[in-house]
């Protein structure tokens, strides 16, 4: 089950299960959040999009492969695909396992209403919620925003968690 579309809801978005038919979305939307990195190797365009091509096909493999239970979702404005999120629930907090906008998508308040649902969907469950971040995502000082603090330095990635506040009773 998704989290609840509050905050995301007033940005007309909804979320549907991820399909077959979806592949070619995901992988463009993964290209355009890698592009950048490789715009300086030096490679030719088309070994950059192959490569990022390969990439997304092992990313892709290895979420299926260590997140078995998850909800695989995407995230869609007005009917047109504009993102993806992907979620595990665990014990004791929800994984956010991806969650990863177009470009013509970012900046605008959606990730923010996204996560927000999210944290208060864990919180409604008496559960944090944790991400992997990159150490040079942009993403991070939203994270930071709303409360995720770092946990684990993992090397390439931090594991960042939210935590609901302490009940007031």
């Amino acid at each position: 089950m998704p989290p609840p579309l509050r905050h995301a809801a007033h940005l007309d978005l909804s979320y549907r299960p991820l399909a077959s038919e979806d592949y070619g979305f995901t992988e463009a939307l993964y290209l355009s959040t890698r592009a950048e990195e490789l715009a300086f190797s030096g490679w030719p365009e088309a070994q950059r999009r192959e490569f990022l091509m390969q990439q997304h096909r092992a990313q892709h493999l290895h979420y299926q492969r260590h997140y078995p239970d998850a909800e695989w979702l995407v995230v869609e404005r007005a009917g047109t695909p504009v993102g993806r999120l992907y979620i595990e629930e665990w014990r004791d907090q929800f994984r956010i396992i991806d969650i990863s906008l177009m470009p013509a998508a970012r900046g605008g308040g959606i990730g923010t209403a996204i996560l927000r649902d999210t944290l208060d969907w864990a919180k409604a469950h008496a559960k944090s919620a944790s991400i992997h971040v990159e150490k040079g995502n942009p993403a991070r000082a939203l994270y930071e925003r709303l409360g995720f603090t770092l946990v684990e330095d993992k090397g390439v990635y931090d594991l960042m968690k939210w935590s609901p506040p302490a009940s007031s009773a």
